[in-house]
């Protein structure tokens, strides 16, 4: 993995505006992310991890401090999000649901078409590109959600709960499949999660938030391949469950507090 940096955010404040007054929201938040981590973050609820993902896509803009992505193209980062919800659309078939943000964005361009190709035959989704989304699984739908994304060449995944409507057992492959992907195509990504379990299983680093208005708490590194354990033995490890245990301890400390 590459250690050059690719995001930093250094003191960043942002409040929201409403006729109550001023509602803080992040407070003095700073962290550095690494070209081609995975990032994880949790924290409890309402603590502010989806405006952390704004902040960074740039839907919002902090009230104060800095948000600086380090480029050797000096160019502005190609951010894409992975929702919760794939919006597939029904009366498009899985392969022009994949067109669609290329579509949009006025770049069917060979290249890319190729590209949509070489992803589909290589995460074996070929054989369900002339089908309708309902005729998919939900974990199926998400990993199509998925290459839709990468197909627009992203620099940055931003992953905002995206299995949370998925059932135990789907979650589980498809959290795998997906971090697997991610890998492979060599992205950086940053996953919000309310799933501890999920976070440790795919993250390189978890950042534990503290309640609102969010801080950095701590910053756990996951380093399972540092200890001879591949990520597919990783939750039947006992590191897996220190590393649970250790994060768990640090939320119920912040829900704990008044």
């Amino acid at each position: 993995m590459s250690h050059k940096a690719f995001l930093r955010l250094e003191h960043v404040n942002f409040s929201y505006y409403s006729a109550l007054g001023e509602i803080e929201v992040i407070n003095d938040l700073s962290f550095s992310i690494e070209k081609g981590s995975f990032t994880a973050f949790v924290g409890p609820s309402g603590c502010g991890k989806s405006t952390i993902l704004s902040l960074i896509a740039g839907l919002l803009q902090p009230t104060n401090g800095s948000l600086t992505f380090y480029s050797e193209k000096f160019t502005a980062p190609g951010i894409g999000y992975m929702l919760q919800h794939d919006h597939l659309l029904e009366w498009r078939d899985v392969y022009h649901n994949i067109l669609l943000g290329l579509e949009i964005q006025h770049k069917l361009t060979k290249d890319n078409l190729l590209l949509v190709d070489e992803l589909l035959e290589k995460y074996h989704l070929s054989e369900v590109k002339n089908q309708k989304p309902s005729a998919l699984s939900g974990g199926m739908r998400q990993r199509i959600a998925l290459i839709r994304t990468l197909a627009l060449r992203p620099d940055l995944l931003l992953l905002d709960e995206p299995f949370s409507a998925l059932d135990y057992q789907t979650r589980l492959n498809v959290s795998t499949d997906v971090h697997n992907i991610i890998k492979s195509e060599e992205k950086t990504a940053i996953l919000v999660t309310h799933d501890i379990s999920e976070a440790v299983a795919m993250a390189d680093t978890v950042i534990i938030l503290s309640k609102s208005p969010c801080q950095a708490k701590k910053i756990v590194p996951i380093e399972f391949e540092k200890h001879g354990i591949s990520r597919e033995a990783v939750r039947k490890s006992p590191l897996f469950q220190e590393y649970f245990d250790c994060i768990w301890r640090d939320l119920q400390d912040e829900k704990n507090k008044d």
